[in-house]
């Protein structure tokens, strides 16, 4: 390694521990009052401080040349320190409002600089997005119909998007600082001390021997990995080198091995208790703790995963694709017995979570307890030089965050100074009329193409901002209504024809991208409804009655069962070779027995006309199969 890579690794190694120290003094994790309590007074000054500290590491760990980086990274240092110095003036004399010459000449430069590092962490899509949204207040008069709002100089745009609370450090940039921080050092502890290997191992004990094995394992390792890492591509491109080739091995095609892992990989960014960094956004703007997040996100994907798992099922038993030899496989209990520390670190972070509520505290105690246990561990015991290696990588994931929390802010800012965030929704309404599958629909759409466009978070954000509100004003569930969006959002991963999870795994496969693309989409395609299912049945996200959950659980699990079977022309216990028309039953009942009604005004009979009438679609297509002629495959589920 060379010595500027050296340098390189130990300065963002430097500044992520000094950062994660900010952190952690400023929730009190050291007890009593904060050791940095002389200078860090105000909220401002943490927020300033941690800028700081981490986004002038954007420009080193996503160099271009490095007299620029350096010049970059040194303007970003100045406009903090100064602005550090001056935290308390800032919310005193109100200079969002009105600021000195000085203050606003850096505030336009740290607006400058931190558009080139959203280039840089989320790229060119983000860049130009954000870029044009930060300058709308200067034409806000000019702009056309809705889009029209109050105008501000530059002066006064460059003050509001640095000094105010609602831009760079707005709702996503605090949700990073309380709460994000902490789940990302945990997801990444868990990687470093061999916690990938200890899941798919685990994986393989389970689920290896079964019919479609490998692809199980896939999706349970995946999963479980995708929920650390909170990156469908990361995960696809750690876990998918392992889960991939074993998948070719057994029989599969590259194509739908690619799929399988594209389609866990994404699911487990919506898999409690960790998810993605979103979800912890999410929590901020719905002003709840995390946990209720996480426990209202838990039946959504447990219903994402057993399609997952029914789609697999099928297609193996449809192309007799057998499971591992036992003999090849990991043993459970000796598996267990050299990671059990991995799930009791899991069992702390969830304790913590839900049982005492310390969602800030939670991850950094759960970490400490891990990288306590692993220095008992032969195998994965760190010394210095992992030590540095787990910092490096933690600044270098902690320095894209808030490149990317922090350039998305100066999309609410500039909603929020034009006036636009009140009435884009009061637009969205006026032309969906009272019509809510036609906001849900629009909603649907756009959160697909922003997340074409933009990271997950950022489509989120705007869409948080600028369609719930709506979709919550025309009577639904405030946590079902921001949910819907982050599903819709996270599409576009396995959808062509950009889906970037599924041409990751495409990669690895040796398979035709678009090819993988299309495969992924037919595997995930229960994911495509069951937004709908519970922004329509809010039962199915903890809000409503157990009876409720009970039923919509029920109907949910029997119609995405009969979606499973339509689509890989295959039913348990009736064999392959379905015809067209039978699938399309099968489909189409499936689909109206697992929504909830499709017109508002269809509940309690009406309700169970649309579930019988879906049943009855079904027998029309299994009954004749089943009496009136032999099963070609009779193999059980």
């Amino acid at each position: 390694m060379s010595r500027d890579v050296d340098w390189q690794r130990y300065g963002v190694a430097l500044a992520a521990g000094a950062a994660l120290l900010l952190a952690m003094d400023t929730l009190r994790l050291f007890g009593g009052d904060p050791l940095l309590s002389a200078w860090i007074r105000l909220e401002t000054h943490y927020y300033f401080a941690l800028l700081g500290l981490l986004l002038p590491l954007v420009f080193f760990v996503f160099p271009r040349w490095l007299p620029l980086d350096a010049v970059l990274a040194a303007a970003v240092l100045v406009c903090c320190v100064y602005f550090f110095r001056h935290a308390a003036d800032i919310v005193d004399l109100g200079w969002e409002f009105g600021a000195p010459p000085t203050a606003t000449w850096l505030a336009v430069a740290l607006w400058i600089v931190l558009l080139e590092a959203v280039r840089r962490a989320g790229g060119w899509a983000l860049f130009v997005i954000t870029g044009l949204f930060s300058l709308m207040p200067l034409v806000a008069d000019r702009l056309p119909g809705p889009f029209a709002g109050l105008p501000a100089d530059w002066s006064q745009t460059a003050a509001y998007h640095v000094l105010s609370i609602e831009s760079v450090f707005g709702l996503p940039f605090r949700a990073f600082a309380e709460l994000v921080i902490g789940f990302v050092l945990f997801g990444l502890a868990l990687q470093h001390t061999g916690g990938g290997r200890f899941f798919l191992d685990l994986a393989y004990a389970l689920l290896g021997h079964v019919r479609g094995g490998a692809a199980k394992v896939a999706i349970l390792s995946s999963g479980l990995m995708g929920s650390m890492s909170g990156s469908v591509v990361t995960n696809v491109l750690t876990t998918g080198q392992l889960t991939i080739p074993t998948m070719k091995a057994t029989g599969m095609k590259p194509e739908v091995a690619g799929g399988v892992e594209a389609c866990a990989s994404t699911g487990g960014v919506l898999l409690p208790p960790i998810m993605g960094s979103t979800a912890f956004v999410m929590a901020t703007f719905l002003e709840v703790p995390y946990f209720e997040v996480a426990l209202a996100a838990a039946v959504p994907s447990l219903l994402y995963f057993l399609g997952l798992f029914l789609q697999v099922d099928a297609h193996a038993a449809a192309r007799g694709l057998e499971g591992l030899d036992r003999r090849d496989l990991p043993r459970l209990g000796a598996t267990l017995a050299g990671g059990w520390y991995y799930l009791g670190a899991f069992v702390a972070l969830v304790v913590l979570l839900v049982v005492m509520q310390r969602e800030s505290v939670a991850p950094y105690v759960a970490t400490g307890l891990l990288l306590v246990l692993n220095q008992f561990s032969r195998e994965h015991r760190w010394g210095v030089g992992e030590g540095v290696d787990f910092l490096f990588a933690t600044g270098r994931l902690l320095a894209e965050l808030v490149a990317v929390l922090a350039g998305v802010g100066l999309i609410v800012g500039a909603l929020s100074l034009t006036g636009l965030s009140g009435t884009l929704v009061n637009d969205l309404l006026f032309l969906a009329g009272d019509s809510v599958w036609l906001l849900l629909l629009m909603g649907a759409l756009t959160s697909f193409v922003l997340g074409i466009g933009m990271t997950v978070t950022a489509a989120y954000i705007f869409l948080a901002i600028v369609l719930a509100p709506a979709l919550i004003q025309g009577g639904l569930n405030p946590m079902a209504v921001h949910l819907f969006i982050l599903y819709w959002a996270m599409l576009s991963f396995i959808t062509p024809p950009v889906a970037l999870g599924a041409y990751a795994a495409a990669s690895i496969a040796q398979a035709r991208p678009m090819a993988t693309g299309f495969a992924a989409m037919r595997l995930g395609s229960v994911i495509y409804f069951i937004p709908f299912m519970f922004v329509l049945n809010p039962a199915l996200v903890l809000d409503g009655s157990w009876t409720a959950l009970a039923a919509g659980l029920a109907e949910a699990l029997a119609g995405i069962a009969l979606v499973v079977f339509g689509i890989q022309a295959y039913v348990p216990w009736l064999g392959t070779r379905w015809s067209a028309v039978s699938r399309l039953l099968l489909v189409v009942g499936g689909v109206l027995v697992a929504l909830p009604p499709l017109l508002p005004e269809l509940t309690g009979t009406a309700r169970g006309t649309q579930v019988a009438l879906g049943l009855a679609l079904a027998a029309l297509a299994i009954l004749p199969r089943a009496f009136l002629s032999r099963p070609d495959r009779p193999d059980a589920l």
